[in-house]
């Protein structure tokens, strides 16, 4: 702070996996695993880092987020852009695996975020925040990157791992 000019620095070894790791400890988790996602676009020289995990808590409001290491308090568009893609890549893996039939309505964003810690963690040249205080990213073009990139590496997550899949969904 300005006042004591003491600073916390959280550092963790396994990085945002430990994290995640760490927030879930005391709570029973849904799989073991920690869910990890990394990506990087040479293009738009974004680099999008994702930990998560779930426990069978119902809690909505465990999902950090970071642009260039600062903490986005109130989420942007890398948060939006996760959320809209979890969705997505959960209800087309519960639609090919028949864990919602055709005449079901799939779940909305919401169901998914239930018991759900995550870290997001996104790297980009030139940010824009909403205000002084950087608390929420606004670069439009981000919303669309993250979605891809979220999309792209969950999916295939989720292929290669069907049964922690499947346990996430139907919880």
């Amino acid at each position: 702070s300005e006042v004591t000019g003491k600073s916390d620095n959280y550092c963790y070894e396994d990085g945002i996996r430990a994290f995640v790791q760490h927030q879930n400890s005391s709570k029973e988790v849904v799989h073991k695993d920690i869910i990890y996602l990394h990506k990087r676009d040479e293009e738009s020289r974004v680099e999008l880092e994702v930990a998560m995990q779930f426990n069978t808590e119902y809690s909505t409001d465990n999902i950090y987020s970071f642009a260039n290491n600062i903490n986005t308090i109130h989420g942007g568009t890398h948060l939006s852009g996760f959320k809209a893609s979890l969705t997505r890549t959960f209800n087309k893996f519960s639609r090919e695996y028949k864990l919602i039939k055709e005449n079901e309505e799939v779940p909305d964003g919401s169901d998914y975020l239930e018991g759900l810690v995550a870290i997001i963690s996104i790297k980009l040249p030139d940010p824009k925040f909403e205000s002084q205080t950087k608390v929420k990213l606004a670069n439009s073009e981000i919303e669309g990157i993250v979605q891809q990139m979220v999309y792209d590496r969950l999916g295939s997550y989720c292929e290669e791992n069907t049964a922690t899949a499947k346990g996430i969904i139907l919880k």
